[in-house]
């Protein structure tokens, strides 16, 4: 098997790191006409998710 050279293992670190700030949100939204519901999925910054569901 192969090494993995360091420097990509600190890149990979970095990105991991990055990425746990951000979270997938999923809004339930009512249709008007029929009144169905359709989902819709966002990525959101989690300082920014309570905000989002607010609608704002």
């Amino acid at each position: 098997m192969a090494k993995a050279a360091k420097t990509a293992q600190k890149k990979d670190l970095k990105a991991s790191a990055d990425a746990k700030n951000w979270t997938k949100v999923i809004r339930a939204v009512r249709s008007p006409k029929t009144g169905a519901y359709s989902f819709k999925e966002n990525i959101v910054h989690k300082d920014k998710v309570s905000d989002y569901l607010a609608g704002k």
